[in-house]
């Protein structure tokens, strides 16, 4: 059962899609939105969330406090089900928060992605390439506001993410089989 943890739509409980996704653990989003809370980076925050599968990341945000979350999946049971999820947590929130749901390949909702977003979650499928995830984070540098904090969920096993120019390392954080990547705007 995965939930939202915390904030005005705190313990709602939220689908996960039946295959093709790996819901973050709830230790492992506890531990990031503590850190988020504690950088001050959710309040009033444009959250965009990639491979967004349950929509758990973004959601979690928008519960804590973000004005938007725009959630970016491609499959399409699984867009039906971050769907489903938003309108729980927009009731919830009850507020002016915007959340969309984007069912379209995360490429190309950044070739036409206007931002400027404040906290990007990338939480692509273990099966996309480094090629692939660099790719990606070159595609979002424009989309990015000055300060932006990104935080790219890979397994462990995983080498470090490739940054293009514009973004700069700040930390990583192991969990078991899952790795946090942070990265900011240079």
């Amino acid at each position: 059962m995965t939930r939202i943890i915390a904030g005005r739509a705190g313990s709602i409980v939220i689908e996960v899609p039946d295959a093709g996704t790996r819901p973050t653990s709830d230790r492992v989003r506890e531990s990031l939105f503590g850190a988020l809370e504690s950088a001050d980076a959710l309040r009033g925050a444009a959250v965009l969330d990639l491979y967004a599968g349950s929509g758990a990341l973004g959601l979690e945000a928008v519960s804590r406090g973000a004005a938007s979350a725009d959630l970016v999946e491609k499959a399409p049971k699984a867009a039906a089900v971050v769907t489903r999820n938003a309108a729980k947590v927009a009731r919830a929130v009850s507020r002016d928060a915007a959340i969309r749901v984007h069912r379209e390949s995360v490429d190309f909702f950044l070739r036409g992605a206007s931002g400027p977003f404040d906290l990007v979650f990338i939480d692509p499928p273990y099966d996309v390439s480094e090629a692939e995830l660099a790719t990606t984070l070159g595609l979002l540098v424009p989309a990015l506001d000055e300060g932006a904090t990104i935080v790219i969920e890979r397994a462990s096993r995983s080498p470090e993410p490739a940054l293009p120019d514009g973004l700069a390392p700040t930390r990583s954080k192991k969990y078991g089989d899952t790795t946090l990547w942070w990265a900011t705007t240079a």
